[in-house]
């Protein structure tokens, strides 16, 4: 049995869950999500939780029971108390700026790159080097964190360029001086 499926969901106060079959969706104070499950996943509700169990043992059912368990829990989590991705900003003359909606980074290339958020994302930045994504739907703020960061991910020699926070870059030795060929 899975460790991660067999878990229960507690579900807050404000939050209302929705189940049409294969369908679950989830309202509460950050917004509304929802998601199609695998056929071979039961959500059922008692109360104040959700038990995710799957209809047989087949091999694709208890890999999706886990799955499909943490991908509900996210979504009750998300709606109720949101989400959060830190970037940090390494690099002389590197920092970002929130323009309106979007961000903005001046990450050393000949024009500044503008980041226009999906629907539901946040920037937020403390001290010209801190970027905080957030958001109600976990896989949207990652993919978005992701692209921030692919704009100008860190190098292994100075460690410039954009990291999450308490990501470790391992750093490389740079040319030795003189030696080589005779």
């Amino acid at each position: 049995m899975s460790r991660i499926g067999k878990r229960p969901i507690t579900i807050p106060a404000k939050v209302q869950v929705t189940i049409d079959g294969s369908n679950v969706v989830v309202k509460g104070p950050k917004g509304e999500l929802s998601r199609n499950l695998p056929a071979n996943v039961i959500v059922s509700q008692e109360g104040e939780i959700l038990q995710v169990t799957r209809k047989d043992e087949s091999r694709t059912s208890r890999q999706m029971h886990g799955l499909s368990r943490t991908l509900v829990a996210n979504m009750v989590e998300g709606v109720s108390q949101g989400f959060q991705q830190r970037l940090e900003i390494q690099g002389v003359g590197y920092r970002a700026q929130v323009q309106g909606r979007n961000l903005v980074l001046n990450m050393g290339f000949s024009h500044q790159v503008q980041i226009v958020p999906p629907e539901g994302i946040q920037f937020a930045v403390e001290n010209n080097t801190n970027v905080i994504v957030s958001g109600y739907d976990k896989e949207i703020v990652g993919n978005t964190a992701a692209k921030v960061r692919a704009v100008r991910p860190p190098e292994p020699y100075k460690g410039k360029g954009i990291r999450y926070a308490g990501e470790v870059v391992r750093r490389k030795a740079g040319k030795t001086g003189k030696g080589g060929k005779k």
